[in-house]
């Protein structure tokens, strides 16, 4: 799963719950190889052993941490494949397989470029910005070199959003231009609207769609305080990675409009150099809370010169099956997802692992997936509409398996009608409540209401509204797609909190996150989980009606949904 932390995490230092049929090793030292041997092959119940085998193997020090395109995550989804055989599931991926194949390219800056500043006035020298402490470039996946000049159009933070009554372009012509803005989004936003209108790809649409010629960021003045600009010249060209068109460039959601890269706040001065509003005006505003910005056309012109290395990846989602038996919706498609990669091999921590066996995020989702392909099989009862079980690639890298899936379905596009999504379920304790992203939007919501109170459980909002989770999974590129999503997690009420805190605290993305954890994986709460999903599924599945968004639900209606509007 990808997370941003808004604030430091609370650490909570529990013991591991003890179990007559699981002999976990306390907290207080390492397990022994007897005690964490132990724990792996205690007896449990037929239900809870077969979720526990899936994430034996797919957490397993073999995989190295099914980094999406290396040969390992080629075995795991190998080995899902043939459990989608074994559960009965019909191939659903390219020519009669279970596998689509997904066309990755990794790509990142092939030097640190250049940004040079032309201020306003006839014979004016240029000014070269300095690499690092000025600027820090990125990388354009749609083409190996990056030329662009322009104006810059200062836009706030860069949002326009009627039905919130937010437009950051007003006043100003951004055509032709390369426009500026501060990252995320503000506090008054609601949170998963504020996460979807902050994120880079939702602000370069919005700039292509002004006709700005690219887009570049502008450091603030908390992220000046939290880290020195200058660190970041050490990371600069990290691989990203996107999904790659038939004619070999890089899939970006504003083709024309590249993010050229971010200006400190020293580079910032000598951008506003010369406009109607100063600088030190700009960035005190920036201080305060919900700052109200004036848009603006900067003095000068500013060219950047970008180059980009790519470099062609393939790897696979894993699709089955079970065809509808009604007539008249047999041919529409649930999709239920959970991503199948983790983050691969990594830095080392302080026992020197370097394996990020990704044991909770997300063998657990995939071990779910499995296990309701099953229920649905067992049940002797085939389901009204078809339903696909979808295990997607590279999600660590932006859900970008699940992207491509979402706009290059292998069934009709216009047959998706809901996602019911698995990620990252922490299920250290005995959870008594869920919380539901993305259901109360649509026609979802009494479905979802109905499936937490047949396993008694209650639902409880979203403890964590900065994260804006609803955004940051596979289901999100379904919802892009106008598609009713849901995702849910098991809640934080009682003992909740504390694990969750925990975990993100201590395992999340850590080569900790293992089939041994502290506290150990409650296998029991891992059949609940899989409980609820199966309850909210199959009554989709056999609902009479599709799902549809609510009427002038934000995201149904920005993205043509059915019902929205």
């Amino acid at each position: 799963m990808i997370l941003r932390f808004a604030a430091p995490l609370t650490l909570v230092a529990l013991a591991l719950p003890a179990s007559a049929q699981q002999a976990a090793p306390t907290a207080a030292a390492a397990p022994t190889p007897a005690e964490k041997n132990a724990y792996i092959n205690a007896e449990l119940p037929a239900d809870q052993a077969a979720m526990k085998a899936h994430v034996m193997f797919l957490a397993s020090d073999q995989l190295r941490g099914r980094d999406a395109g290396s040969p390992e995550y080629d075995i795991a989804a190998q080995y899902v494949a043939s459990q989608f055989y074994a559960a009965g599931l019909r191939p659903a991926g390219d020519e009669g397989s279970y596998l689509q194949r997904v066309p990755l390219l990794s790509f990142k800056p092939a030097d640190k470029g250049s940004f040079t500043l032309t201020p306003k006035g006839k014979g004016a020298a240029p000014i070269a910005l300095e690499f690092g402490k000025d600027y820090l470039p990125t990388a354009d996946p749609t083409q190996a070199e990056t030329q662009v000049s322009g104006q810059v159009v200062f836009v706030g933070y860069g949002i326009t959003a009627p039905t919130l009554g937010r437009d950051d372009y007003r006043g100003v012509d951004a055509k032709g231009k390369i426009v500026a803005f501060f990252s995320g989004a503000p506090s008054s936003l609601p949170g998963e609207e504020r996460a979807h209108l902050g994120s880079a790809s939702t602000k370069a649409v919005i700039a292509k769609e002004h006709g700005a010629i690219g887009f570049i960021t502008i450091e603030t003045p908390a992220a000046a305080k939290a880290r020195a600009f200058a660190a970041g010249a050490t990371g600069y060209d990290r691989v990203r990675m996107t999904w790659q068109r038939p004619d070999g460039t890089g899939f970006f959601a504003a083709p024309g409009t590249p993010q050229l890269g971010s200006i400190s706040m020293v580079a910032a001065e000598k951008l506003f150099a010369g406009a109607r509003t100063p600088w030190a005006k700009v960035a005190k505003l920036a201080e305060g809370e919900n700052p109200k910005y004036k848009a603006e056309v900067l003095p000068g012109t500013l060219s950047v010169t970008l180059k980009t290395e790519t470099k062609p990846v393939v790897s696979y989602n894993v699709a089955g099956i079970i065809p509808g038996s009604d007539p008249s919706v047999g041919s529409e498609v649930v999709v239920l997802t959970a991503h199948l990669d983790h983050v691969g091999v990594g830095k080392a921590d302080a026992k020197g692992d370097t394996i990020y066996n990704g044991a909770m995020d997300n063998a657990v989702g995939i071990a779910s997936l499995i296990e309701e392909a099953k229920r649905f099989k067992a049940s002797g009862k085939a389901p009204r509409r078809t339903v696909m079980f979808l295990a997607v690639t590279a999600e660590e890298k932006g859900l970008v398996g699940a992207d491509y899936f979402a706009r290059n379905p292998t069934v009709p596009k216009d047959r998706l009608v809901a996602n019911v999504n698995l990620d990252m379920p922490i299920i250290t304790y005995k959870f008594s409540d869920v919380i539901v992203f993305g259901a109360p939007r649509s026609t979802l919501g009494p479905i979802v209401d109905r499936a937490a109170k047949g396993i008694n459980v209650t639902i409880s909002p979203d403890p964590m509204p900065d994260e804006g989770l609803f955004v940051r999974s596979d289901h999100y590129r379904f919802v892009q797609q106008g598609i009713p999503s849901v995702f849910l997690w098991p809640g934080t009420a009682g003992p909740g909190k504390a694990a969750v805190e925990k975990f993100l605290a201590t395992n999340y993305h850590q080569p900790s996150d293992e089939i041994v954890q502290d506290p150990a994986i409650d296998w029991e709460s891992g059949v609940r989980f899989i409980d609820v999903n199966y309850a909210i599924a199959r009554e989709i599945a056999d609902a009479d009606q599709r799902p549809v968004w609510n009427k002038g639900d934000f995201f149904g209606t920005l993205f043509g949904g059915p019902g929205a509007k």
